[in-house]
């Protein structure tokens, strides 16, 4: 990346800071919002056994690689109930092997892109119009794409621009963001549910939310990308276009408080088919030449969270899809069911600090197993041949508060075995620094 550009994100994040350090921390009502993030992750991987190695595996040798996102948050009132946000974003470097070899891939910040260079690019701009439904009101707290405000507790919304469709889908308390939480792929979100996004995890959607204090239901339809794990999107909507549908239900359980979310969705392109690409060459099948428009995957998800004391809570997620075409945009899972715990320091007398411990387990459809045992690669695995059984990832981690609220150092542990569904390669352990700062 040019130098110029690198200077000009500095001077732009610089100057938000510095309008941000302005703002009175007691006003009741922004009419501007300025944050900024930046993380980077370094992981280091040992040397493997593994009884092959291919294009897409993940590599058995000795490996560290890092990577960097920086992020600014500016969003600002335009009318009552009517915001715009936008996220220009820089990032560099790579995951493990290029991010291959793991479906249940170790660094959720690690994008599958060509050039490691840091890369400035606009990762979110949208409008949102909030409407009220009722007179009862909350107060909220300025944060990312947030303005400090008061906000109905009843409220329809309509969100319409380039967003992450994960950041208003599949959300949980406990593991949901790996800039400061799990950091598997597997962890952040239901691995069956292929959400839609380019190759960094955004997309064009409209997003419509019915939100109550107790009940949520969303929508959006998104664009995909022209290919499988593409950059550039298809904009040919009525032949290629992800449907995402969810429920959300609130409660309390003993006087602490529980979500359970139910999440469906529908992807129509030109995806290819396992098992036609199998029939055209047994021995070597290539996924992208049975591509035709008309072929669709869909999928189901459930995500739950619990608070089982003031400073822990545990959650849970299982999702599937039905296999059948090739995956699109997120990870090669076809199924998936994880589980954890997130703890927060209190009771050791560090209220910043958290730890959590989780595990996930996921598989592939037959037809997409025979596919890869055959030879056949996706935009994420391929070994060449597969000795199938399900893949398995249980990580660690303890953050720590280093500066309060804006500086936190993490250190993780990942143990897999299987990976890429493969019983010939592996166990695997993956150690982890994560640097995460904010304001």
């Amino acid at each position: 990346m040019q130098k110029s550009t690198i200077i000009i994100f500095i001077i732009l994040t610089s100057i938000s800071l510095s309008v941000r350090a302005q703002q009175a921390d007691t006003a009741k009502d922004e009419k501007f919002s300025c944050h900024f993030q930046t993380t980077v992750i370094t992981q280091y991987k040992p040397g493997f056994q593994a009884k092959y190695t291919s294009t897409n595996s993940l590599s058995p040798k000795e490996e560290t690689q890092s990577t960097i996102t920086s992020t600014l948050y500016a969003g600002a009132k335009l009318w009552k109930g009517a915001t715009v946000f936008l996220n220009p974003e820089i990032s560099g470097g790579s995951g493990l092997s290029s991010t291959l070899g793991i479906a249940d891939a170790t660094n959720g910040e690690a994008f599958r892109v060509g050039s490691t260079e840091p890369t400035i690019y606009l990762a979110r701009l949208f409008f949102q119009q909030v409407f009220a439904l009722d007179k009862n009101t909350i107060h909220q707290s300025s944060d990312f794409n947030q303005l400090q405000s008061y906000v109905p507790t009843k409220y329809f919304a309509v969100t319409v621009g380039k967003v992450g469709v994960a950041d208003y889908f599949d959300d949980n308390t406990y593991s949901h963001d790996p800039r400061t939480q799990f950091l598997s792929w597997g962890l952040m979100d239901n691995g069956a549910w292929d959400y839609p996004a380019n190759t960094r995890g955004y997309t064009p959607s409209v997003v419509l939310e019915y939100v109550t204090p107790k009940n949520e239901l969303r929508y959006a339809i998104s664009l995909v990308p022209l290919v499988a794990n593409g950059q550039d999107m298809n904009w040919n909507i009525s032949k290629a276009n992800s449907s995402s549908l969810e429920f959300t239900h609130r409660y309390s359980l003993n006087g602490k408080d529980g979500a359970v979310r139910l999440l469906s969705y529908l992807t129509t392109t030109d995806m290819g088919n396992y098992n036609e690409s199998i029939a055209l060459d047994p021995t070597a099948p290539d996924i992208t030449a049975t591509r035709t428009y008309g072929r669709t995957k869909y999928g189901f998800g459930l995500n739950a969270e619990q608070a089982i004391t003031k400073d822990a809570g545990i959650f849970a997620r299982a999702s599937w899809n039905d296999g059948n075409n090739e995956t699109w945009a997120f990870t090669e899972i076809d199924h998936s069911v994880s589980a954890g715990i997130s703890v927060v320091g209190n009771s050791w007398k560090r209220a910043g600090d958290n730890v959590g411990l989780a595990t996930v387990a996921s598989g592939i459809s037959r037809p997409h197993r025979t596919y890869l045992k055959d030879g056949g690669t996706g935009f994420m695995l391929g070994d060449g041949n597969l000795n199938y059984s399900l893949e398995s990832l249980t990580e660690f981690y303890y953050s720590a508060e280093v500066v309060k609220n804006s500086i936190y150092l993490s250190g993780a542990y990942q143990f897999i075995l299987n990976p890429g569904y493969n019983k010939d390669r592996g166990p695997v352990n993956v150690f982890s620094i994560r640097v995460h700062a904010r304001i």
